[in-house]
């Protein structure tokens, strides 16, 4: 995606993966600092962690309390989170039900950020945030920080809810894995969707059960593509538009490799 930015802006520039196992963090953090390095992208499971060896953070992610992306700024680093508004144009292009609750599976740094994103929303599109994870106590601390409800799958009344999005790593690696297994969705009002941020597979089983029972559902491509786009802005100066994050996605048929213990940077 970035460096078919880079071409479309008529930039010279390189993105490469890098990866950084976690206790490695540090060092290749402190790396970003030289000179012509613009900045990074963090993956899994390094957005929460790498607060610590930056400067600076942005209201957002001090907010959300995870990063995505660093942009270095004379040899300091700025810790920002685009993945919050990324989840939030990617929705706005997949049209979300005007009416109804959300709910996030998962409480780690995109959780957060999705959490954070949705509660932005509350009297607009969203009338409550509930998140659900297999720890209830992870997801009570998420609430307590930054609101919404804690919950079970048994307390959510699904026939109001208007929007799911899956913020956990389930179906990642495994896919016939599911936040949901067995789920059923037949509750939900024929509005809702179901939002996966997970985009390799294409579909996920969480995806293809969701559309069964005669759902809509996406996979995290938009989000990823919207994250790219301000991370990429944020790094440049240059607001490249998301079309040539989208079909440079496509042209390599999804990403090779999911994310797994990287940081990436230009």
């Amino acid at each position: 995606m970035h460096r078919a930015a880079f071409a479309w802006a008529g930039l010279a520039g390189e993105y490469r993966a890098v990866r950084v196992p976690p206790a490695d963090l540090g060092a290749a953090i402190a790396e970003l600092r030289q000179p012509g390095i613009l900045g990074a992208n963090l993956s899994l499971p390094h957005k929460e962690a790498t607060l610590p060896f930056l400067d600076k953070l942005t209201p957002a992610a001090r907010a959300i309390g995870a990063v995505n992306t660093i942009i270095q700024q004379e040899g300091k680093l700025l810790g920002d989170n685009t993945d919050a508004p990324g989840l939030l144009a990617a929705l706005a292009d997949a049209g979300v039900s005007k009416d109804g609750a959300a709910v996030v599976l998962g409480a780690g740094g995109a959780a957060r950020a999705a959490v954070w994103a949705l509660r932005s929303q509350l009297g607009s599109q969203i009338r409550q945030v509930f998140v659900i994870n297999r720890t209830r106590a992870k997801a009570a601390r998420l609430t307590a920080d930054l609101g919404g409800l804690a919950a079970d799958l048994n307390e959510v009344q699904w026939a109001g809810v208007g929007l799911l999005v899956n913020a956990s790593s389930a179906g990642l690696s495994a896919p016939d894995e599911s936040p949901l297994p067995d789920f059923d969705f037949s509750p939900l009002p024929l509005s809702a969707l179901i939002y996966d941020m997970v985009y390799k597979p294409a579909e996920t089983r969480l995806m293809r059960e969701a559309r069964a029972a005669g759902l809509r559902a996406e996979n995290g491509l938009g989000m990823l593509a919207h994250q790219a786009r301000l991370a990429f802005l944020a790094w440049t100066g240059v607001d490249v538009p998301v079309r040539v994050f989208l079909d440079a996605l496509h042209a390599a048929q999804l990403p090779i490799q999911a994310p797994s213990q990287e940081a990436e940077h230009v």
